[in-house]
């Protein structure tokens, strides 16, 4: 028999995998509970709505795409920090499920504020941090939501044109070189 942990993070796995693949629309909770060997009644006891199991699915991709981010992005300091995670940022939007639970379905089913509030936990905040340390101390808000803009439009483009990576790489680099060469006025 599994633990509750343990049933949990198989509801979490799988829903992540079924909603990536299928989208919120078409998954069901019977669905995700029959893929991942449990009763529907599991899924309504740990998660209670298709909402929030979607959330949680959400958070887990937005954790990933995090981890990947500090991997890149702590070797390296200042603004070639920001390219790293940037960079993996992109790559992560070319990954399928990723880019529809976090740009597409996520901000349909929970609203582009819940989504940007879990983003602020995660991917954000690193970019937040990895500006501040790059040198700005003024205007780091404004510089952080016109990149965060840049890299969703970037991601969105990707679902229906995945070789435009190479230009959409470009365009975050003029982004992130113009930063450099401007700091914000203190």
């Amino acid at each position: 028999m599994r633990s509750a942990a343990e049933t949990e993070v198989s509801l979490v796995l799988t829903a992540a995998e079924m909603f990536g693949r299928d989208g919120y629309a078409t998954t069901s909770l019977d669905d995700v509970a029959r893929a991942a060997g449990l009763s529907r009644g599991a899924v309504y006891h740990h998660f209670g709505t298709k909402a929030a199991l979607f959330k949680v699915a959400l958070i887990h991709q937005e954790r990933r795409l995090a981890e990947r981010f500090v991997a890149a992005s702590s070797v390296r300091a200042g603004w070639d920090a920001v390219r790293a995670g940037c960079a993996i940022i992109l790559d992560g939007y070319l990954d399928p499920a990723m880019r529809r639970i976090l740009l597409i379905d996520g901000p349909a089913v929970l609203g582009w504020q819940e989504v940007r509030s879990i983003e602020d936990g995660f991917v954000g905040e690193l970019l937040r941090r990895g500006l501040q340390r790059a040198g700005e101390e003024q205007d780091v808000e404004a510089r952080l939501s016109v990149l965060r803009g840049a890299l969703a439009e970037a991601g969105l483009l990707l679902t229906r044109d995945e070789d435009a990576l190479p230009a959409l790489t470009r365009e975050i680099e003029l982004l992130i070189s113009t930063y450099e060469r401007n700091p914000a006025a203190a």
